[in-house]
């Protein structure tokens, strides 16, 4: 049963007749008639009846009446708890990010936010390729993805994306490499020297695609590291280059980043959540602390 329909027979018997009823919730008293004539198709027994030129409520009616003001009281009461939860500022905030994502943003936020009494947050880090990400917004309220400017977009029909920053990806060398002294480098000055790619799947996979194909000759892959501080240490070592993120990466005194002349590369970080999440006052707030503190 429609709750509209059953409200309608409730102002029915309270105020006496289809005509104050129409005149209450301001439609026409046709509009009454039929409304109620649906109602009446989906009980079994009459609602109404004519007592003179009035249509009154039968016994059942009545009955049916007292019952949707339990109803009306449901919903009323539900309602409110909606908006009281899409209202709450201490509402806690769950929030995902790929493994550098987080390492840059996760504690810088967790200590805004209690600087500034904000809702509290519970962060967790997903190393998942890039096709993977939206579907981590039916357990995180917001997602911190990446893709690669000429990866797929995100499927904006059924997720909220916001863009976050521009981040450009350079080669990593150690500080003593003899590379390390040209600035810009070109894609055939990088190409024969042994590389770290990321596992299958995964966004920077291409750029080492196009590096090579730049160079004219297939890269050296001697390592797959997905996570960019155990990528760095190794590259530290002298043991192979990598590209690393220009913003996200932990300084070391120990690396050189230089960017490529003929092949510039960077990915987008965005923030991913289902369109209703956003609607909740303590997620706004904690993706607005995000967004100043990565801007």
């Amino acid at each position: 049963m429609d709750p509209h329909h059953l409200r309608l027979l409730r102002e029915l018997g309270e105020r006496g007749s289809v005509a104050a009823v129409a005149h209450a919730l301001h439609i026409t008293p046709s509009a009454v008639s039929q409304q109620l004539n649906t109602l009446q198709r989906s009980a079994r027994v009459p609602l109404t009846e004519r007592s003179g030129r009035r249509l009154v409520l039968t016994e059942a009616g009545r009955a049916l009446a007292a019952a949707a003001v339990e109803v009306m009281t449901a919903l009323d009461r539900a309602s409110r708890a909606v908006g009281d939860y899409l209202d709450d500022p201490g509402t806690p905030v769950r929030v995902a990010a790929f493994h550098s994502a987080g390492l840059t943003w996760f504690a810088p936020l967790i200590n805004k936010l209690a600087e500034t009494g904000g809702p509290p947050v519970r962060c967790a880090d997903e190393d998942v390729a890039h096709a993977d990400f939206p579907a981590l917004v039916g357990d995180h309220d917001l997602v911190l993805a990446h893709r690669l400017a000429h990866s797929p977009p995100w499927p904006a029909d059924r997720l909220a994306v916001v863009p976050l920053i521009w981040e450009p990806l350079y080669v990593a060398m150690p500080a003593g490499h003899p590379l390390a002294g040209r600035d810009p480098l070109t894609a055939s000055d990088v190409a024969g020297a042994p590389w770290i790619s990321v596992h299958r799947g995964f966004p920077l996979e291409g750029v080492l695609t196009a590096i090579a194909a730049a160079a004219g000759r297939p890269l050296d892959i001697t390592h797959r590291i997905n996570e960019f501080t155990v990528a760095a240490s190794v590259v530290a070592s002298g043991a192979a280059l990598a590209l690393l993120p220009g913003r996200t990466t932990v300084p070391d005194p120990r690396l050189v980043l230089r960017p490529l002349a003929d092949l510039p590369a960077g990915r987008y970080i965005d923030v991913l959540a289902r369109p209703e999440t956003l609607h909740r006052a303590a997620v706004r707030t904690v993706l607005e602390t995000l967004r100043t503190i990565a801007g």
